[in-house]
């Protein structure tokens, strides 16, 4: 589908905007996508600005018309189905986006992928990659943002973050960097529970206590952010280099662990100790996002992983194969 004209592009990973809508009709009117919400005594039509806009994520009691996928899909936004409170996302049982279809996407990107992805060495030494930005981006936001300074996240962690740093280039399979990963993640929710007194913390995905909710909530939040960046560059959702293979959105799971640790965990026991409601809880880590530049490095660290593992000659080879040149 050509996009619509007369909508200003702007860059994807510079989009402001990210929604969670429940109890409304996403509609089109008069050229615009609204939702509708209903008043005791009138019903309410609020703008959505499509043009900066990522992904939209409808909740409880919510549908949308023809017309106005019609236009998100032109706008390239794309939109998810989840529960409520953003959690968990539907489409089956697995995340997966109603994705915005465009013959205009660009290819470079993929084909870089797939240049080195089929060899597990380099598929290794790209989750290495990953895990390292992962890290230098967690040190990087609990150091410069004020309120995480303030809150003490980047005090006594730096023995820590060094022997991770360490041992990761150590790593020989992707199941032992997982591992690594995993007793990382841990030493990170004891330490937020610890800076936050949140006493007798205990991560579990069903468990309805509030860092456990704030912790989910947030996750599928930057799931959201990684399915656009994974859409935008064209690069399908299961070729991970870090979860499972045979997940259809590996890949996303995979992108969202670069921002997932260094803002949604420290907001999330901030928000639970100060008795944050979901809503305030979403606005404080959108606006998180935002301030440090989320999207931003999150296709910055994509594309430069694309392009970089499987060699120049591979990807001039790819190229010149598809655009039928001789090969030398």
């Amino acid at each position: 589908m050509e996009p619509l004209t007369g909508l200003k592009a702007i860059l994807h990973s510079k989009r402001a905007n990210i929604y969670y809508l429940e109890h409304c009709r996403v509609m089109q009117k008069d050229g615009r996508v609204l939702y509708l919400t209903e008043a005791k005594r009138e019903n309410q039509y609020w703008n959505i600005p499509i043009a900066n806009t990522t992904c939209i994520m409808l909740g409880t009691g919510t549908s949308i018309t023809q017309a106005a996928m019609r236009m998100l899909a032109s706008a390239g936004v794309l939109v998810g189905f989840c529960g409520g409170d953003a959690t968990p996302l539907f489409m089956g049982a697995e995340i997966e986006w109603l994705s915005p279809q465009s013959e205009y996407r660009p290819t470079e990107y993929v084909q870089g992928w797939l240049s080195w992805w089929f060899d597990e060495a380099k598929r290794l030494q790209a989750a290495k990659a990953l895990q390292l930005a992962r890290l230098d981006y967690i040190v990087q936001v609990w150091r410069s943002d004020r309120e995480l300074a303030q809150q003490g996240f980047a005090d006594g962690m730096e023995e820590a973050f060094a022997r991770h740093r360490q041992q990761i280039p150590l790593q020989t399979a992707t199941s032992h960097l997982l591992q690594l990963e995993a007793r990382l993640t841990k030493a990170l929710y004891r330490h937020a529970a610890e800076v936050s007194s949140y006493g007798g913390f205990v991560r579990e995905h069903e468990a309805g206590d509030r860092a456990n909710t704030f912790l989910n909530h947030g996750n599928y939040l930057a799931y959201g952010l990684a399915a656009t960046v994974c859409w935008v560059l064209g690069i399908p959702h299961g070729f991970a280099v870090m979860h499972g293979k045979t997940r259809r959105g590996a890949l996303v799971f995979d992108i969202a662990d670069l921002v997932k640790d260094a803002l949604v965990l420290p907001m999330a026991f901030i928000c639970a100790r100060e008795g944050a409601s979901a809503q305030e809880f979403r606005q404080e880590t959108l606006e998180l996002f935002t301030r440090h530049k989320a999207l931003d490095f999150m296709f910055a660290q994509v594309k430069q992983m694309a392009l970089s593992f499987g060699g120049a000659e591979n990807l001039d080879q790819m190229k010149a194969q598809n655009s039928g040149e001789d090969i030398p």
